[in-house]
């Protein structure tokens, strides 16, 4: 939900604030001995792709991690029906953070692309045998503040026309904002990625998502007064949280300029292949190749026909082939919402910063 800067700096946002580091205090203890802990990065992109596709807020999307993160921590629980509590604690989530209008209905759930390749049909008293399985296990209790939950806060004072770039004044603050929005937004879900951000309070992840928001950015100084006052943290205390996201910022860096690399490589490929076509339709469109045309179909000349089509498969069979390695229907995150991705996360997914973000970070001019 889009709020006004004004309304963050009131007294009510400071309370509002001071209600949730309260809460934080008293946050169920994550201790990482699930079983299936190696599925967890899966599952957890999971939640993420459904809940973009369903453009659900980001604090439900974060609520519905951290529910799957504690539920798995307290229970051996099969494959399969990790399916069906990640999808119930996205259902739970939303219920508790959007409106009702926005909570997705049972039939939308089974009408996504995953659940087709997941061989999963949600029931109604499955789902809700789940959900109540769920709230027993938190004590009906869902109010658990998540970096998602502070991030905003935040950013109400993470750009000022004070700071600097590169060490010299900015030209345009509101474009710097933008950028900062958005690079946050992107380090906020590579906290989600890994549990290893679990053992940070929710509240230093985001501070730490601004921080290095604005190291990204080349803002100085890196942790200014009023954010240090805003947020309670000093620039020491962020230095661990913040050191892992940028890490992973730079790897996402790296990979991209390896595909970028790559594509030279392949567009030179793909004209090879052009011109291997464009061969071939002038063979074809010659008078040898049109008497050859005629010879194959004599009934005396099938034997070189049929030996082609006992040694590759139908074009039914290609055709249906290539069929299953399209993309499911639905949008991917963090941060990158197109309709066209597909709704079947990888394990080993990285968040590309090309797509959304420049991989320099040289968002304005000075």
């Amino acid at each position: 939900m889009e709020l006004e800067d004004q309304w963050w700096r009131g007294q009510l946002a400071a309370d509002i604030y001071q209600a949730l580091r309260y809460k934080e205090l008293k946050l169920p203890s994550f201790k990482g001995q699930s079983p299936q802990l190696n599925l967890r990065r899966y599952f957890a992109d999971l939640i993420a792709v459904i809940s973009n596709h369903l453009q659900l807020c980001p604090p439900a999307r974060h609520l519905a991690v951290y529910l799957l993160d504690l539920f798995m921590d307290r229970y051996d629980v099969t494959v399969q029906q990790l399916h069906m509590v990640s999808l119930a604690c996205l259902l739970l989530a939303s219920k508790f953070e959007e409106r009702e209008d926005r909570v997705p209905k049972l039939e939308t759930l089974n009408g996504l692309g995953c659940m087709s390749s997941m061989n999963l049909v949600l029931t109604k008293q499955g789902l809700l045998h789940m959900e109540l399985l769920l709230l027993e296990t938190f004590q009906w209790n869902l109010y658990l503040p998540t970096a998602a939950h502070y991030i905003e806060y935040f950013l109400s004072a993470a750009v000022h026309e004070g700071d600097l770039h590169d060490g010299w004044p900015m030209t345009s603050v509101e474009k710097t904002k933008v950028y900062m929005l958005k690079y946050a937004d992107y380090f906020l879900e590579v906290s989600l990625q890994d549990h290893v951000f679990l053992c940070f309070a929710p509240s230093l992840v985001a501070a730490a998502c601004v921080a290095a928001s604005r190291l990204t950015l080349h803002l100085s100084p890196t942790w200014p007064p009023r954010l240090h006052r805003l947020s309670g943290y000093t620039w020491e205390n962020l230095v661990p949280c913040a050191e892992k996201l940028l890490i992973a910022h730079d790897s996402d860096v790296k990979e991209d300029h390896k595909q970028k690399c790559r594509q030279p490589v392949q567009q030179q490929q793909q004209q090879q292949q052009q011109q291997q076509q464009q061969d071939q339709s002038m063979y074809h469109s010659s008078g040898q190749s049109a008497s050859v045309a005629q010879y194959l179909h004599l009934s005396g000349v099938q034997y070189p026909q049929q030996t082609l089509q006992s040694g590759l498969p139908s074009s039914n069979y290609l055709s249906h082939s290539v069929a299953s390695l399209q993309p499911l229907p639905g949008s991917q995150h963090p941060t990158s919402q197109a309709p066209a991705t597909s709704l079947d996360p990888k394990p080993n997914r990285s968040h590309q910063v090309s797509m959304q973000y420049s991989s320099a970070a040289s968002c304005f001019d000075r």
